[in-house]
């Protein structure tokens, strides 16, 4: 792989945004990431300089990828907008990011999203994914969590994708077709990523992955409010979300936030699931309501949202997840594996009554 500085070097033909000094030395490059043959830049303009600069973001692109032992370049454009401007002037790139345009071929997409990390959204999204798969339906699981992908671990997969062109072709396992950030780095490598890597990386899993024809594609999102979601918003119509909580008040305060930004953006909110929810001793058979018990069904009520319901502490789940075989796929008639499933039916039953909506134009004054 190239070095910054072979890279800075490829881009000193190319004028900075203020027409004088080159590319690599004007101080615009404000990040630089190299993952597995592919470079990701960002180049900080001001929003008038945007649209003007999109023809030589794009001739940056094709100096990086002509570099030795690079197998592909994302170049993004982020700018700033001076206290007391006018709105910013968006690129073309952002432009088509807004106009949301469907992904061909996918009927239906929905984020399974959290307010705070460690709730078990991505066992849910996944065990969801699996109980649609189940119920007739061809799925797609999308792992959008960038700093802390699990899906490759949910589904004992690793190694790269194939790719064919610029597309990649998704892994296949226990009826779904997946995608991950984790399949193209190590386990252990961090991901220290500004903003508009991280949107890059999510648009070209939307829309560089071979999806096929899917009724529905499921999004694991990363926890909060951040980013992710809003791309997420704005680049795809979003047939809905589904908000994981845990019943206790500090997680529900996070749940708050997240079912707010959802309504804020135009996305219908599909339902809350309450995991962890309670714990039955494997031994003895007594409940205990570790987290408290009922948070989220109440919070459903209260913000008049549909509860789709209530997941155990269950050891079992964690095992099977830690083991590669989500309990949908490896035990589908244990009673753990029904309340996947019947929250996945009345998640398909919603679905089936929205027609997708045209994803919102997001301006922040």
């Amino acid at each position: 792989m190239p070095s910054h500085q072979d890279i800075l070097n490829a881009l000193a033909g190319l004028p900075g945004p203020d027409g004088r000094a080159s590319l690599g030395q004007s101080g615009a490059i404000t990040g630089i990431t190299e993952r597995d043959g592919k470079v990701y830049v960002a180049i900080s303009v001001t929003p008038a300089e945007a649209a003007g600069f999109e023809p030589r973001r794009a001739e940056a692109e094709k100096l990086i990828k002509a570099l030795p032992g690079v197998t592909g370049a994302v170049v993004s454009l982020t700018s700033e907008r001076p206290a007391g401007a006018g709105p910013a002037s968006p690129g073309p790139k952002a432009q088509a990011a807004r106009a949301g345009a469907p992904i061909p071929g996918i009927a239906r997409i929905i984020a399974v999203a959290s307010g705070k990390g460690g709730v078990g959204k991505s066992t849910t999204a996944a065990n969801l994914a699996l109980g649609l798969a189940a119920s007739g339906w061809k799925v797609g699981l999308m792992d959008a969590d960038i700093y802390g992908p699990s899906v490759p671990r949910l589904f004992g997969i690793s190694g790269k994708p194939e790719v064919k062109g610029r597309v990649m072709e998704p892994h296949r396992a226990m009826g779904l077709k997946i995608m991950s950030i984790g399949f193209l780095v190590e386990e252990d490598t961090p991901m220290i990523w500004r903003g508009p890597m991280v949107m890059s990386a999510i648009n070209q899993m939307l829309r560089e992955v071979n999806w096929g024809e899917l009724d529905c594609l499921v999004v694991d999102m990363p926890p909060g409010t951040g980013d992710a979601q809003l791309t997420m918003a704005q680049s795809v119509p979003l047939a809905g979300a589904v908000i994981v909580s845990t019943p206790q008040d500090l997680a529900l305060i996070d749940a708050r936030r997240g079912i707010a930004m959802f309504r804020r953006v135009d996305v219908p909110v599909l339902g809350l699931i309450e995991n962890m929810s309670y714990f039955l001793c494997p031994h003895c058979g007594t409940r205990s309501d570790v987290f408290a018990h009922g948070g989220a069904r109440h919070e459903a009520s209260r913000l008049g949202a549909p509860f789709l319901g209530e997941v155990p502490l269950n050891i079992t789940i964690r095992e099977t997840s830690d083991s590669g075989q989500p309990v949908v796929a490896s035990a589908p008639q244990s009673d753990l594996a029904n309340i996947y499933k019947k929250m996945a039916m009345d998640l398909r039953a919603s679905l089936e009554g929205n027609v997708p909506r045209a994803a919102p134009r997001i301006v922040f004054e």
